[in-house]
């Protein structure tokens, strides 16, 4: 029976509007993952058994596609500690952001931790070298209003819970940027699985501090997080693989339209039209971003 190939696949043919198309879908998946986190929470289930349970199922899920795809040695990581640094980072956010919540309003929460486009914007020249153009900045600056203008955070003292917001966006602005430097290098389903056993054996060694045995519920609602986490977090890899970080970081601000219309269907937040304004702000610079991204690659010389 042949070896499985081990040799790197060839970099992926740039296309940003399919990046753009695979982010969005993402930001669509990640708010019901969201919903189960937070249902699970106010059942009193341990911040860190979420963690794990999203980081657990999320492996066992993608196992048998990145077997497809490499074979059973082929799993292992070729640059391991760049990996584990990645699930360090994904499981910071996780943790840190669940945790803010405890303190903070979810509204307040989310205006701190949407500072992490802004940031992979700010570093993306210095870390990956990429050019942000001045209409660039200009969506990132308006997405960013939209999004206050949705949440309306007030001002507020520097509590932990802000802290831990601040860190959760921090972590996740450096998680996209270090996903976009391993883009091309492993298929994306690898690279997913690989995220999710890293994370799901770190954070095993502190189960039996906070483990409570879930009931048949909540077992259920393990899997679901653990595929809605795979899906979404797939697409995000599959995105870095066609565009650019500074392109894609701005359209994160999307995932607020699904987080306004989850949190009043499944818990009763119901919209004002400050809100509605707001969301509208957020899908004009999205759809302005994908038209101008277009446009530029239509100018540009095909291969």
């Amino acid at each position: 029976m042949p070896a499985p190939d081990m040799t790197p696949p060839p970099a992926p043919q740039r296309k940003p509007l399919t990046g753009i198309i695979l982010m969005l879908g993402a930001m669509a998946v990640l708010p019901f993952l969201d919903v189960v986190a937070k249902t699970l929470g106010q059942q009193g289930v341990p911040i860190l058994q979420i963690v794990w349970a999203r980081m657990a199922f999320g492996a066992l899920l993608t196992l048998p596609f990145a077997l497809l795809h490499r074979g059973l040695p082929g799993l292992w990581p070729s640059r391991p500690a760049v990996h584990i640094l990645r699930a360090g980072l994904l499981m910071g956010a996780t943790f840190s952001f669940f945790a803010a919540l405890l303190t903070l309003p979810i509204a307040d929460a989310l205006a701190i931790f949407f500072v992490n486009p802004l940031i992979v914007t700010s570093l993306s020249p210095l870390l990956l070298g990429e050019r942000v153009g001045p209409r660039r900045w200009m969506a990132v600056a308006i997405g960013f209003a939209g999004t206050l203008i949705i949440i309306r955070p007030g001002l507020q003292a520097i509590t932990p819970g802000v802290m831990l917001a601040l860190l959760s966006g921090t972590c996740l602005a450096l998680y996209f940027i270090l996903t976009r430097r391993m883009a091309g290098r492993t298929p994306a389903m690898v690279t997913t699985y690989d995220t999710s056993i890293i994370g799901t054996l770190i954070i095993t060694a502190a189960m039996p501090l906070v483990w409570l045995p879930p009931t048949p519920a909540q077992w259920g609602m393990y899997l679901l997080i653990g595929l809605l986490a795979t899906l979404g977090h797939y697409m995000i890899v599959r995105a870095y693989d066609h565009a650019e970080a500074s392109l894609l970081a701005p359209l994160a601000y999307t995932e607020m339209i699904g987080a306004v219309f989850v949190g009043w269907a499944f818990f009763g937040d119901f919209p004002d039209h400050w809100t509605f304004i707001g969301v509208s702000i957020l899908i004009a610079s999205a759809i302005y971003i994908s038209a101008r991204e277009r446009k530029q690659a239509k100018a540009m010389p095909q291969p």
